[in-house]
């Protein structure tokens, strides 16, 4: 009801709106999906006279005098910035700033429902890397950390390095550590399925953008035996000449067997597909593969492989759908990321800290594992907690908690 106060139906109905009482979608969205809501009483004058003028001076001359206040009377130390240019959002591309925003108040809500961190969605009408950066460096005075959403690649590489080299607070491009932190979790497990080990898997990812790149540094991280990237043109390797700067550093630390060519040639023989990408994979590629293979098909929402076929030559399949088994979902990393950090004040997120989370997030269903059971359910209510101890862990350990 509030919000048909101050935000009436628009007149500017389309096709698509006008029957909005008959699409779910439209009727769930009008208005937008979130509110800011007082934590405090404002019954009368001696609440106002605390929540604002002449109390909040006391609190103001405070922070002032020591700056590390903030985080103790404010709500800087428990709210992340939501932030997104619009080039590249879920699978509709370059859709601008205003028709993000649904997304970013998704995303926010999902902070708050899935690891009790509330969000602001912030949509830039800018493209530059350094426009974007110094937008958000004047910003970060009110956060306590950046959450960077659907921004293109590459430029979303140099955007995230920038940010994090200026500012104190943990800065995470979700669209490539929150995939590789989920991808790698339900890989362990996987591998545990069919009694191997990651360093025993060589392993093809069909994609070679934000999440193709840093699932794969994650995957070395965590001692994949072998990994080989795959864009457009083949194989990202080291012999190509037309690799972006992101790119030859990628062909840098994989494909140790130097292998080059198509995708379906690296997929010959090779243990692990995952895809990131799009497209569509002849079955003829995945019938090459090695016995037990473990195929993560995870476009959305035509996985790269369709479960049916994947099914025929695979132990175990994940994709990013929900109405299968197995499904790799952001959902289940960034809400405990950035709880586990804020809870410690860190200064960054670090490998480290990512590699704890999917070891906590693939521990969740240990006991669980079979081949329909790699990675627990977003609804599996022991996952935030198990991830937001074990990220505060691993940044006390690694030396960037403030507390």
């Amino acid at each position: 009801m509030a919000a048909e106060i101050v935000n009436p139906p628009s007149d500017k109905s389309t096709d698509e709106t006008r029957d909005e009482f008959f699409d779910p979608a439209f009727a769930l969205h009008r208005g937008g999906k979130m509110a800011v809501v007082s934590t405090v009483p404002v019954r009368d004058k001696d609440d106002l006279s605390l929540a604002y003028t002449p109390g909040v001076a006391k609190v103001c001359s405070a922070i002032a005098e020591h700056p590390e206040l903030v985080h103790d009377y404010t709500w800087k130390s428990q709210v992340v910035a939501v932030v997104t240019d619009g080039s590249a959002v879920l699978g509709l591309g370059d859709i601008g700033p205003e028709a993000s925003l649904p997304v970013m108040e998704g995303k926010a809500i999902l902070f708050k429902q899935f690891g009790g961190v509330d969000a602001v969605p912030i949509a830039l009408d800018c493209r530059e890397v350094d426009e974007i950066v110094e937008t958000v460096v004047r910003l970060a005075p009110s956060f306590g950390g950046v959450n960077l959403e659907d921004i293109s690649a590459p430029r979303c590489f140099e955007v995230e390095r920038k940010l994090q080299e200026r500012l104190d607070i943990p800065v995470f491009h979700d669209d490539q550590h929150g995939t590789a932190v989920v991808t790698l979790a339900a890989l362990r497990n996987a591998a545990r399925v069919t009694d191997r080990a990651l360093g025993q898997l060589r392993a093809v990812i069909s994609g070679a953008g934000a999440a193709g790149v840093a699932i794969a540094r994650i995957l070395v991280e965590a001692g994949i035996g072998d990994v080989a990237v795959c864009d457009r043109k083949g194989v990202v390797s080291q012999d190509r000449d037309d690799l972006t700067d992101v790119k030859r550093e990628l062909a840098g630390f994989t494909n140790k067997a130097g292998r080059s060519g198509t995708l379906a040639a690296a997929l010959d023989g090779a243990d692990v597909f995952i895809g990131v990408s799009g497209g569509t994979v002849p079955e003829e590629a995945v019938a090459r593969m090695a016995k037990n293979a473990l195929i993560f098909a995870m476009a959305n929402p035509t996985p790269e492989i369709h479960p049916d076929v994947a099914h025929k030559y695979a132990a175990v399949v994940a994709t990013g759908r929900s109405d299968y088994p197995n499904q790799i979902n952001n959902v289940l990393a960034f809400p405990g990321i950035f709880a586990g950090a804020l809870q410690v004040r860190a200064s960054r997120i670090t490998e480290g800290m990512k590699l704890a989370a999917a070891e906590a997030l693939a521990a969740v269903v240990a006991d669980e594992l079979n081949a329909e059971c790699v990675i627990p359910s977003p609804f599996d209510e022991r996952v935030a907690p198990a991830v937001t101890a074990a990220v505060a862990a691993a940044a006390r350990a690694e030396g960037v908690a403030r507390r």
